[in-house]
């Protein structure tokens, strides 16, 4: 069990995707995602392993919510600077959380 203060801390915040890459180099299916969560947070990227239900051109524009507090990760040479959830379908690939309305880029959620 977690406190609620370990829980404000959490960094979730919503982002529109600006930009999306294939990702040859990573070990299982992947993007390079850019997004940007506004203000000044700014544009952050990361890799994405999503590519069973979305193609680059589906996911331009789409807004996800991301954590942007767990510091940097190095993934095939690519730094990714947020975590893009998401959650497994019935066959273990990732659907994207999304809002369900449009949202200012940076909303965090609470």
């Amino acid at each position: 069990m977690i406190g609620w203060e370990q829980f404000e801390a959490v960094e979730l915040r919503v982002g529109t995707i600006t930009r999306v890459e294939q990702f040859p180099k990573a070990r299982k299916p992947a993007y390079k995602i850019w997004a940007d969560f506004g203000g000044d947070i700014g544009l952050r990227q990361t890799s994405a392993q999503v590519t069973v239900h979305y193609t680059p051109e589906t996911l331009v524009g789409r807004q996800i919510v991301g954590c942007l507090n767990l510091g940097e990760k190095n993934i095939a040479g690519f730094i990714s600077n947020f975590l893009c959830t998401g959650l497994p379908d019935a066959n273990g690939d990732i659907v994207l959380i999304q809002p369900e309305k449009l949202i200012p880029n940076g909303g965090k959620l609470f």
